[in-house]
């Protein structure tokens, strides 16, 4: 009789989900080619924002055309999730929408905007849709974060398939899901150890169907990096310790954000997650016992 898998159900490790997202920020001029790039490698998930202080979402939108035309990949392969950025986390003198305007306009403007920018055919927005869409980070008040919602929601299901926030608390992320018609789908934090990698969030996510999205995974944590079951995961697995933390992470149900500028490090964290997923189905009782350890060190206590 086939063994169990060592996967849990929240895991994001198992085969049939995405090892990675690719995340856009701070590439400047070189978007294009490094999304590009990372889809040509095997990234099918896309992380992008309408706030070109940090993100240029039209160069995404350039790589996503030319990869369509090229047959690489159809629109239907990826997941593709952008943002509406508050003028708080924009650069006034260049952002999508006027931060003087009231804020339903400033929304519907970054929604067109993003639109726009990431529509499938160069000379036509018909068909365009972003499979996500996340508020940046809460509005100044709870209640001001709750109108940006519902005006989001108007959008769902034709333009955009589901929402999410970032930058968030759990309080407020409660606040949404139980007073929402759209329920979020998606959560994007820091993962470090101040926010104790945001355990009880992380719980809340797992029990109500809600993707935890990770960002500053690798460099956010040089001392998880050199914990003990990540060493010996990289040592049994015969994968780098960057891999093996990202490979621990994903199993506690986390969808990690990976923005390597490097090819070569794409197909290496590509193909370490698959060889940690071939050596954890082999090896099923260590690698149960290296995940307790793991989870043990990010869900009860900082490192």
């Amino acid at each position: 009789m086939a063994s169990a898998s060592p996967f849990g159900s929240h895991s994001r490790l198992a085969d049939d989900k995405p090892a990675f997202a690719y995340g856009t920020a701070w590439k400047k001029d070189q978007t294009k080619v490094l999304v590009k790039e990372a889809l040509k490698q095997g990234f099918r998930r896309v992380d992008t924002a309408a706030q070109p202080k940090h993100y240029q979402e039209h160069l995404v939108g350039k790589a996503l055309r030319e990869v369509y035309s090229e047959g690489l990949v159809s629109r239907q392969d990826l997941y593709v999730q952008t943002k509406y950025t508050t003028p708080a986390g924009q650069d006034l003198s260049n952002m999508p929408y006027d931060p003087n305007a009231p804020l339903e306009t400033q929304i519907h403007t970054s929604v067109a905007s993003s639109l726009n920018n990431l529509r499938t055919q160069q000379d036509s927005e018909e068909g365009t849709y972003l499979d996500c869409l996340l508020l940046h980070s809460p509005l100044p008040t709870l209640e001001q974060t709750l109108e940006a919602w519902r005006l989001l929601e108007t959008y769902v299901p034709h333009k955009i398939k589901a929402l999410g926030i970032s930058n968030v608390t759990l309080p407020v992320v409660r606040e949404i899901y139980n007073t929402s018609t759209i329920k979020p789908s998606v959560v994007q934090n820091r993962f470090y150890a101040q926010t104790r990698y945001d355990g009880p969030l992380r719980a809340f996510c797992r029990e109500n169907g809600i993707t935890y999205q990770s960002f500053w995974t690798l460099t956010g944590n040089p001392k998880l990096l050199k914990s003990k079951p990540v060493q010996e995961l990289a040592e049994a697995a015969g994968v780098s310790m960057p891999t093996a933390l990202y490979a621990l992470v994903m199993d506690s149900g986390v969808e990690v954000l990976n923005g390597t500028t490097s090819a070569e490090h794409m197909r290496d964290d590509l193909d370490g997650v698959q060889q940690v997923r071939h050596w954890a189905s082999a090896n099923p009782r260590p690698w149960i016992q290296l995940s307790n350890v793991f989870r043990a060190l990010t869900e009860h206590k900082s490192i």
